[in-house]
């Protein structure tokens, strides 16, 4: 019985591993490329997947030719402050539609999420004349001005509201405590997982979103670094070891930022806070 169930373990094994090597190897080439030296050709056949003479010049020189220092801040700043605008809005957007009622609550829920529909080029121009008449172009605020919300995230929150028991929010309400009060003391504790979560969908389309700020954005000093690699690809004429550099400069915080909250997208027992 015991070898019949490692069989099957080993089946099902084969499969994910052969999607995880797919999918990390476009990740393997890039890096490979980027330690490459000028004297490797990364277009021979067949391809060499290791450096012969592993170098970070590439790193050097994409660092020093270019402001990668202030993209890098640019779009760290850029992202976090999403981040924190987005948590906000969404939870205090979704907290009423999953725990209040009123009239309409369910149609506007709909309506919200019904926006997910809509591609973001539809909607592309009227958020640029709007950015241009609020006098937000060529700023940090405009480039994060169409992500203060998500119809994803109040949808996510909202779910996650909405697995709160009411034991704890009929609790704090005998204790006296306001509306907001239990929003911020009793319900984004318990949903910590999601917020978590969110954060991470909100950094990394904030972090690697191009079509916006490349329009909103004239200032090269406000350059995203998505703009500032796109940038160095003209720069060099398509010298793809730099460019590889440049790209693993831009993708290494998110892979970071990945790895480190993993471990907090658990569920949570907030059913273990009520005794009955």
């Amino acid at each position: 019985m015991t070898l019949f169930k490692n069989q099957n373990r080993f089946l099902i094994y084969i499969p994910l591993i052969v999607i995880a090597v797919l999918t990390l190897f476009p990740l393997f080439w890039l890096i490979s490329t980027a330690l490459k030296s000028s004297t490797e050709n990364i277009f021979q056949s067949p391809p060499q997947l290791l450096p012969s003479q592993p170098t970070i010049e590439n790193f050097v020189n994409v660092w020093q030719t270019n402001p990668f220092g202030q993209y890098l801040f640019n779009s760290t700043f850029v992202a976090v402050l999403t981040v924190c605008l987005n948590l906000i809005f969404c939870a205090l957007a979704a907290y009423p539609l999953a725990r209040l009622s009123f009239p309409g609550r369910d149609w506007i829920f709909i309506a919200i999420v019904c926006t997910i529909m809509i591609p973001f080029q539809i909607v592309m121009i009227p958020l640029y004349i709007l950015t241009v008449q609020l006098g937000l172009r060529n700023t940090y605020l405009g480039i994060i001005f169409p992500s203060l919300a998500s119809a994803f995230g109040i949808f996510l929150l909202r779910q996650a509201f909405m697995s709160v028991p009411k034991e704890m929010e009929e609790a704090a309400r005998m204790d006296g405590c306001s509306e907001l009060g239990i929003w911020w003391y009793v319900m984004i504790p318990a949903i910590r997982p999601a917020l978590v979560t969110l954060s991470i969908f909100v950094f990394i389309g904030s972090w690697s979103d191009f079509l916006w700020p490349l329009i909103v954005i004239q200032d090269e000093n406000l350059y995203t670094l998505p703009l500032g690699v796109a940038k160095l690809a003209g720069t060099f004429s398509l010298n793809w070891r730099l460019v590889a550099a440049g790209s693993v400069i831009s993708i290494a915080p998110v892979l970071l930022l990945f790895l480190f909250l993993q471990r907090y997208i658990v569920p949570t027992e907030t059913a273990s806070g009520v005794k009955g």
